[in-house]
């Protein structure tokens, strides 16, 4: 089987697959929070801001990574049928290159401390913890989002 070789950066047309990718994939996290992750309109916001990067998979949507200038990424989305093959890392890596390419010297993102595993494998992954912040949006059980760094490699462009 192969899985999701094209990799692009998203449209505001795309925003309502990638609501639906992201909904699904944290659709685990219905322990703790109520109703959807996000919304295609959210999305679209999200791209002004910053970028999707998208895998493709048979036609739809295998994966998604978003990525702020700034050097953050979030919404690490796989569809659930898809993990387990390693697409989750390798939109972390495109991420983490994008984000040196532009200058980044470190990458942040954010977790939900209930989600044990995710510390876990960001941590296998070079991640360490750097701090807290309260968790956004109402929840079922007390949480926090725990705050992770790793420190790029930036190599200067010659003009």
């Amino acid at each position: 089987m192969q899985l999701a070789t094209a990799v692009r950066r998203a449209t505001a047309a795309d925003a309502p697959a990638l609501a639906e990718l992201i909904n699904h994939a944290y659709a685990v996290e219905a322990f703790f929070v109520d109703g959807a992750r996000t919304s295609a309109a959210e999305v679209v916001q999200l791209i002004t801001r910053g970028a999707f990067l998208v895998l493709e998979y048979e036609g739809g949507l295998a994966g998604a990574v978003y990525v702020e200038p700034r050097g953050y990424f979030g919404l690490l989305s796989v569809a659930p049928e898809l993990q387990g093959h390693g697409l989750g890392t390798r939109l972390v890596r495109i991420a983490e290159a994008m984000c040196e390419a532009l200058g980044c010297g470190a990458i942040e993102l954010r977790i939900v401390n209930v989600r044990e595993e995710l510390g876990r494998w960001y941590r296998s992954l070079g991640y360490h913890e750097v701090g807290t912040a309260p968790f956004e949006g109402p929840a079922k059980l007390p949480c926090h989002f725990v705050e992770m760094r790793k420190q790029l490699t930036v190599t200067a462009v010659a003009a």
